[in-house]
């Protein structure tokens, strides 16, 4: 099984832009392998499991379908059906309780 190296930025701008959007004074968003974080620490990040999982789970959305084709996807569902019941979502949610999901991914 091929290993997924993941890594986390913080205080980032585009995390802070996305907080904005969402009307949330925490938020974690991925793009490609990048897991970018505002509001939040590293440490307080990794210590909620189920928050890691819920972006691991983007990661590999990113890796099956590549960066533009997610990109456009994942905007094309969210002015569908808005962000709660966007199927990528709807999938990272379930994968917030799957450990399974965290077994071939290493965070730098």
């Amino acid at each position: 099984m091929e290993k997924i190296t993941c890594y986390i930025k913080e205080n980032s701008w585009l995390a802070r832009r996305a907080a904005r959007k969402l009307g949330s004074s925490q938020v974690a968003m991925v793009v490609g392998s990048t897991i970018y974080l505002y509001g939040t620490t590293r440490r307080e990040f990794l210590a909620s499991q189920g928050w890691v999982r819920h972006e691991i789970c983007h990661v590999k959305q990113f890796r099956q379908y590549g960066l533009l084709v997610f990109l456009w996807k994942y905007i094309r569902e969210y002015r569908r059906v808005g962000y709660y019941n966007n199927r990528f979502e709807v999938a990272a949610r379930e994968a917030e309780t799957n450990p399974d999901i965290l077994l071939d991914v290493e965070i730098v």
